[in-house]
């Protein structure tokens, strides 16, 4: 993907609501593979797996899949993006062998925060890959 294509702001396949201050986005990866590529988060937001799965990110310039994220049922994610810009662009890809749903939830209200934030999550899985300052 070249720097002067449009990243987009979608962070998932099927807007399932949206009022003044949230939306939520449903994102269904196909099995061992599929994949949904580039794009950005521009709000901070709450990610929650309702099941199982197994998945790994990639982020816009680098050639490695850094972050895996290994979910059991109810897995739930949060990420400050703060208000000072969106996070570093991102494809996500399922390395299970079952296709896998999980929601994300924009706080479209200001980010308290200037800065982005570390992740942090429920006992229910956990990401692998992050910076040690990041690690749960």
């Amino acid at each position: 993907m070249s720097d002067d294509t449009a990243i987009p702001s979608t962070p998932g396949d099927t807007l399932i609501f949206e009022n003044d201050r949230v939306r939520v986005w449903a994102m269904t990866l196909e099995g061992q593979g599929g994949m949904f590529d580039y794009h950005q988060h521009f709000h901070d937001h709450v990610v929650i797996w309702p099941d199982p799965g197994h998945a790994q990110a990639q982020q816009l310039g680098d050639p490695d899949w850094g972050l895996t994220q290994q979910a059991e049922p109810g897995f739930v994610l949060f990420k400050t993006v703060g208000s000072g810009g969106p996070m570093t662009p991102h494809r996500i890809r399922n390395v299970g062998p079952q296709a896998v749903t999980h929601y994300i939830v924009e706080l479209l209200d200001p980010s308290p925060h200037e800065s982005e934030q570390p992740w942090v999550w429920n006992d229910r899985g956990r990401i692998l890959g992050l910076p040690a300052e990041q690690s749960k």
